[in-house]
């Protein structure tokens, strides 16, 4: 019963079994290889965006703070929601990567900043010398609160920010899983939006240790290069993050697996409504769900086996995961009831 985060679960073996095929022979260091022009080039499909510049990662943490330090200039601030990935998960990467650039946090319910709510908080920025100027705007979709941006409200917010001459990042470490919720597709959730760099997540549905950086300007790929080699984030063996995606991508795994995950997420949120005591806090389109429950039944949950996060003795945090089964959502439920 894991449902502590969707980075914990298991590598799918069509990944490994990509990896194992990448594994034969020689190929060129450093993202000069077959299979990572092959892979830009499927990207390049998949958005619709026959122009993008794709640059493979490791880590979301990496992948976040190298977008923003793209689209923010040291005496500048980033918009962000303020329970944001960047501002409350990163250890001021973002921050560190921009040599200093701020971040400027908007309160919203549920996860989710407001155009009015946006442009409020841009109107209170720059206009002086003395003051961090205006940046960019981050979104994430799925938000940290495990809610979603239609593509109409994120074009609604972006709007806000073109209006204001702001760039666009949009955090995806669960992006799959928000095309997977809205039916969307990747272009209509990304570029179309106004999207301008695309922060495309892998490691928690799926892979190993693989994220890529899409940016849909490709004016900004070269700095961008400079800058992942300058942080020491160019991995010299590409091709095994490059065969990741491949299989990702092949026959839409990636939708599927996301999609698996959001299902079991609803048939936890379905069971936890009948749970004496519990509330759920948000709305669960994709696969993160936070809940109030009894402390009794927390305790009952951990001395089961279950293992998720807390933020306090009755506000829990639960994810499900490619990986997660029926069976792992009904014991827990069993445990949360007993």
């Amino acid at each position: 019963m894991f449902f502590a985060s969707d980075n914990g679960a298991p590598v799918h073996p069509a990944v490994f079994a990509a990896m194992e095929r990448a594994n034969a022979g020689y190929a060129l260091s450093y993202g000069n290889d077959a299979a990572t022009d092959a892979l830009r080039d499927r990207i390049r499909v998949v958005f619709e965006a026959p122009t993008a510049e794709v640059l493979l990662l490791t880590t979301g943490t990496a992948a976040n703070a190298l977008a923003l330090a793209l689209l923010t200039p040291p005496w500048g601030t980033t918009f962000c929601h303020r329970h944001a990935h960047i501002a409350e998960d990163e250890c001021g990467a973002p921050e560190f990567f921009s040599g200093g650039a701020k971040l400027t946090l908007i309160d919203g319910p549920h996860g989710k900043i407001s155009p009015n709510a946006l442009e409020q908080a841009i109107a209170q920025t720059g206009g002086s010398v003395h003051v961090a100027q205006r940046g960019a705007l981050s979104l994430t979709n799925v938000t940290e609160a495990g809610t979603l941006y239609t593509a109409a409200e994120l074009s609604a917010l972006t709007a806000v920010a073109k209006a204001h001459g702001l760039p666009v990042h949009l955090d995806g470490a669960r992006f799959a899983n928000a095309l997977a919720a809205t039916g969307a597709t990747p272009a209509e959730l990304s570029w179309r939006a106004g999207v301008d760099v695309l922060s495309l997540g892998g490691t928690k549905n799926g892979l190993l240790a693989a994220e890529a950086l899409v940016l849909f300007d490709p004016a900004k790929a070269w700095e961008a290069e400079l800058r992942r080699k300058r942080a020491g984030h160019l991995n010299s063996k590409l091709r095994f993050v490059a065969a990741q995606f491949e299989a990702w991508f092949s026959n839409d795994l990636w939708l599927t697996l996301a999609r698996h995950a959001n299902t079991m997420a609803a048939r936890l949120a379905t069971g936890l409504a009948q749970v004496p005591g519990a509330e759920i806090l948000h709305s669960t389109p994709a696969n993160i769900i936070f809940a109030r429950l009894p402390e009794a039944a927390h305790a009952r949950a951990k001395a089961a086996g279950a293992v998720y996060y807390q933020s306090d003795d009755t506000l829990g945090r639960l994810v499900a995961s490619w990986s997660t089964t029926e069976d792992d959502v009904d014991a827990l439920l069993a445990a949360f009831k007993s």
